[in-house]
């Protein structure tokens, strides 16, 4: 009781001296007599806690700021407050005119961190954000999440939007899986062999081919946040491009792309003749057909049997139909990938 009456007479001569202003013995001025007005009163006498974690200052070996480094400098990092604009004039003798005008002035918050979009090329960056938090939008459609291209193991994609879905405009030519992973090239005699994930390109043009393996890993052929089409995908994608009659003529490239190539590319899909890989190694067909992988089992071909929708020149149908031509193990197929 005796320190406590102690306590009580020393805020209250402390305060009336220093704290005029305040209610005493309210010592920080908040309006509330509390263990804060306490620790203000010992900081007269060289001790405080500004962190509030209970050990003082000069004992503390870590004295957190408020964005909570230890003996921080505190919030350093700008963020716009609000933007106002402000009209004003000059007069012209030039032309004997008022000219108004609009002034801007920027009011900014100092914090501790300011999430936004840190991409210059994106419609909505931020040149004061401090961490990206993945909202950057580039004008693209919604079903790609306003993307128009996408970065892929150093190469730019075109994006589509056709229907409700997003497709790479263009044939995959990853050498890396999603997670890193190398992806063995398979040129020659290897191909027909080989019980490992493989890729192989014949021509610049058309992308690279994938064998099943490649097509089926689990370390993710196309990037995160994407996938090797399924029967489904692809039969929705027939369907939006007219049906399967019309849908290979409205889905491949122009002539003026790849002259043996009878295309209106209706939508953008941009499909071109890549051709195939067979089992045996050799290749078949470039610039007139085009196979795509789908995940999608045949077991009736056996257990490496899978769909691969195609198109062929000279031909307007994109020949789907759950699947009417299948792939096996060592073929090697394009591959397009569709956002989840």
């Amino acid at each position: 009781m005796r320190i406590t009456l102690l306590l009580f007479a020393l805020l209250l001569t402390l305060g009336l001296s220093a704290q005029e202003t305040c209610m005493q013995p309210d010592v920080n001025c908040d309006g509330y007599v509390n263990v804060n007005d306490l620790l203000g009163l010992l900081g007269y006498y060289g001790d405080e806690d500004l962190d509030g974690d209970g050990i003082w200052d000069d004992q503390d070996d870590c004295v957190e700021d408020e964005c909570g480094v230890c003996d921080g400098p505190g919030p350093q990092v700008l963020a716009v407050d609000t933007i106002t604009f402000t009209i004003d004039s000059i007069f012209v003798e030039a032309i004997d005119e008022w000219y108004v005008f609009e002034v801007p002035d920027t009011l900014f918050t100092i914090v501790c961190t300011n999430p936004g979009c840190t991409d210059p090329m994106a419609e909505n960056y931020d040149p004061y954000a401090s961490e990206d938090d993945q909202t950057c939008t580039y004008g693209g459609p919604e079903q790609c999440a306003g993307l128009l291209t996408l970065t892929y193991d150093n190469h730019i994609y075109n994006l589509v939007a056709i229907g409700e879905q997003c497709w790479f405009a263009e044939n995959l030519e990853t050498e890396h899986f999603s997670n890193g992973t190398e992806i063995p090239e398979q040129p020659g005699s290897g191909w027909s062999g080989t019980d490992q994930p493989a890729w192989c390109q014949y021509h610049p043009d058309y992308g690279y081919l994938y064998n099943t393996r490649a097509m089926l890993d689990s370390s993710g052929l196309c990037p995160s946040g994407w996938r090797v089409p399924s029967d489904e995908d692809w039969l929705a994608l027939s369907d939006f491009a007219g049906g399967a009659e019309i849908a290979g003529e409205a889905l491949k490239a122009t002539a003026d792309d790849f002259p043996s190539w009878d295309g209106l590319n209706s939508f953008g899909f941009s499909a071109v003749p890549g051709g195939s890989r067979i089992g045996n190694g050799e290749w078949y067909d470039f610039g007139s057909i085009g196979i795509f992988w789908s995940t999608t089992p045949r077991p009736e071909f056996g257990e490496w049997g899978y769909s691969a929708p195609f198109m062929y020149t000279g031909d307007s149908q994109f020949n789907f139909e759950n699947g009417s031509n299948a792939g096996w193990v060592n073929d090697g197929f394009s591959v397009r990938c569709i956002k989840d």
